[in-house]
């Protein structure tokens, strides 16, 4: 038991715990030639300079706005596809849902991204086809700024619904079904079941993963964004997450210390949102990571 436990101790000391250590760099003017230790210390300079540039206001709107439209969306329908899925007596139609459901979670995200694309094309896409079927002219999804949130979201809710309700069908199985018996007696309907007993019983879990899923707000899938960005919709779709891998890494002056203070506040952002959340969960009798 404690050599399986070794594995993932060692991966999140190595990957997690290790590199917190090179934040210290934010507070320095870091270079390469002098190293770690030898970069001038500069203080909060690169926090003030953060917070005074007129990036500043653009990213952090864009990356809440994204993060708390895709935890409105995302979170409630797993929950609602397990309980459908919970009262489906066909065994063979419920598996099949499950796979139609589960599968798009493990294609890749330059797949799902590149399917968009096609989709939503303006002069070979299936959606702008169906829609000159009603005479509405072809409209540049992926050009305009004002559809990208909506895209990248229901996107993310279509490829992860189905694997994000796996965790709700356990809970559900966990409940006793002497419950159910007493309520069928009872003269209780599906949806009074669903109510009564099914939601109270998963409440638990929907509370804890709400709380995770708070505590990542401002990490808003780096890697999707960046593969849909483009010069039309850079406007609502650069994101912290973007901009410090534009600044840290791709910009020719290669801001290490820059972009390494603007990561640090990201996270220390989605710490206290974490506590704020977790606190909240207590006060009103729920469950809580502490």
């Amino acid at each position: 038991m404690y050599a399986l436990f070794a594995l993932p101790l060692l991966y999140i000391i190595v990957f997690k715990y290790v590199p917190m250590f090179g934040s210290v760099i934010a507070f320095k003017q870091f270079t390469v030639t002098k190293g770690m230790f030898g970069s001038p210390w500069v203080g909060f300079a690169h926090f003030e300079r953060f917070f005074n540039s007129y990036e500043f206001w653009r990213l952090l709107r864009n990356t809440l706005s994204i993060s708390f439209y895709t935890l409105v969306a995302s979170f409630p329908f797993p929950i609602l596809l397990a309980l459908g899925l919970n009262y489906v007596k066909n065994e063979r139609f419920k598996k099949t849902v499950q796979m139609i459901t589960y599968a798009p979670y493990f294609i890749s995200l330059v797949v799902v991204v590149g399917l968009l694309f096609q989709f939503l094309d303006p002069r070979t896409g299936i959606v702008n086809a169906i829609l000159g079927w009603f005479g509405v002219d072809a409209i540049n999804f992926m050009g305009k700024a004002s559809m990208f949130q909506s895209i990248y979201v229901w996107s993310h809710v279509w490829q992860n619904v189905g694997f994000a309700c796996i965790i709700y069908l356990a809970a559900l199985a966990g409940i006793d079904p002497s419950l159910h018996e007493a309520a069928v007696m009872d003269g209780a309907n599906k949806i009074q079941r669903m109510r009564h007993i099914d939601i109270p019983g998963i409440m638990p879990i929907a509370v804890i993963l709400l709380i995770l899923n708070t505590g990542q707000i401002m990490e808003t899938g780096f890697e999707k964004i960046l593969i849909m960005q483009n010069a039309l919709n850079l406007r609502s779709s650069e994101v912290i997450d973007t901009y410090v891998y534009k600044v840290g890494l791709v910009s020719q002056a290669l801001n290490f210390s820059y972009a390494t203070a603007i990561g640090l506040f990201k996270a220390a952002i989605g710490f206290i949102l974490l506590i704020a959340v977790n606190q909240t969960a207590k006060k009103v009798g729920q469950e809580s990571l502490w």
